[in-house]
């Protein structure tokens, strides 16, 4: 129980999106609609069993940021810091008129700056130590992030990066919503990245069997809920929310898109990277959210689930959803189209449940053509779904057994 007796309200100004789905808003939100998937073959990872993935398409890092700045960046920051500027682009909030110490920024992140990290030390074993970039501890670890997006944007606040696998974004815009509450700032920079796409990552999570192999058909091989899944599809991207209490952000005169209501977390405390069969601890991050956002489960018109695509979770998360919300949610995963994003998933997810929100209009879930029979809820596929979503749910579960629910509700 939370104690409240009123619903504290976390307006969401501004979004910033790279994603597979495409780089800005709008083209993510129209792809995302579409329902195909945009996975495909990936030159750079010939050799590999699995070499399908979903990359932000015509990124160009140097076009974005300047080529000496993208040069001194790993993808991961790339990614995060032109998602950052187009989230304050959208907010209407522009950094040198602030007060930086009253910014934060919370950021979710698992794999950090893999990438650089693979390529300084074929570095060291090719060439030896004094070949290794002085800059590579300044690149690669997952705090730099939130680093950079500070130092671009002068946010002086509270400052750090979140890792809880594949609920990190999640877990960065429940935290974010915490400093608000508390005070700690007047506006948070708020989201997830990620680009883990090397031989190195992929052929483990290949070797675990976490992967799609459907190799022959990569753009089939993302089909959450379908009874023909067989495991995920690897993507990169980067979301960035800009959060104010709702109550500021309406007297600055900003345009809301949605408000986070609603956070709740907890650990499964049970395996490395199966889920709880029993979904135990996703209900408990379920029903906290819930009861933060003081929402009654019939409530809930839409649900941003988690959706790997892959055999445990999806048939244990269907399961949690009927027990908790019933069978009257209209769900879908966005996994089908862009794959997963890992630390970035979570931050993308409740990026798209707060575009559901904002358009009355639920995705499609790419590729169902057979739901399992064991998924007993409604899933939205072929086509999206015009509803009113007054209360939206994002669902992100992690390896490690960590869980992180977001509750979505119209302004």
């Amino acid at each position: 129980m939370t104690g409240r007796d009123r619903r504290f309200e976390v307006a969401v100004t501004g979004l910033g999106l790279l994603t597979p789905a495409g780089i800005g808003v709008e083209a993510n939100w129209e792809t995302i609609c579409a329902g195909e998937s945009v996975a495909r073959i990936d030159e750079s990872l010939a050799g590999n069993p699995v070499d399908f993935v979903c990359r932000v398409p015509d990124f160009d890092a140097a076009a974005l940021l300047g080529g000496r700045k993208a040069a001194r960046l790993d993808r991961v920051n790339q990614l995060a810091l032109v998602a950052a500027r187009q989230a304050l682009v959208d907010a209407g909030l522009d950094p040198t008129d602030w007060d930086g110490t009253r910014v934060g920024v919370v950021i979710g992140n698992s794999f950090g700056g893999c990438a650089t990290y693979e390529r300084e030390h074929a570095a060291f074993l090719e060439q030896g130590p004094q070949i290794v970039s002085p800059t590579l501890m300044v690149t690669a670890p997952v705090n730099m992030t939130a680093g950079y997006i500070a130092i671009e944007c002068q946010a002086t606040g509270p400052n750090f990066v979140v890792s809880t696998a594949c609920a990190s974004g999640a877990t960065a815009i429940g935290l974010a919503r915490q400093l608000l509450e508390s005070r700690s700032c007047d506006i948070v920079i708020a989201g997830g990245t990620e680009s883990f796409l090397t031989r190195t990552t992929l052929a483990s999570l290949t070797n675990m069997g976490a992967m799609s192999r459907r190799r022959d058909d990569p753009a089939a091989a993302s089909r959450p809920f379908d009874v023909d899944r067989d495991g995920f599809v690897a993507g990169e991207g980067a979301a960035i929310l800009v959060l104010e209490r709702t109550a500021d952000a309406r007297a600055r005169g900003a345009r809301i898109r949605a408000n986070i209501s609603g956070y709740g977390a907890s650990a499964d405390g049970f395996h490395a990277s199966r889920p709880d069969p029993q979904g135990g601890g996703a209900e408990r991050a379920l029903r906290a959210a819930l009861a933060d956002a003081l929402v009654e489960p019939e409530e809930v018109a839409h649900v941003n689930a988690h959706g790997t695509s892959t055999p445990l979770n999806d048939v244990t998360e269907s399961r949690l959803i009927r027990r908790v919300l019933g069978d009257r949610p209209a769900v879908t995963s966005t996994k089908g189209v862009i794959g997963h994003l890992i630390g970035a998933a979570g931050a993308a997810e409740a990026a798209y449940s707060v575009l559901a929100v904002q358009h009355g209009l639920v995705p499609p879930t790419a590729n169902l053509t057979s739901q399992d029979p064991q998924i007993e809820v409604d899933v939205v596929a072929k086509a999206p779904r015009g509803l009113a979503v007054d209360v939206a749910v994002s669902n992100s579960f992690g390896f490690g057994g960590q869980n992180a629910v977001l509750v979505v509700t119209a302004p």
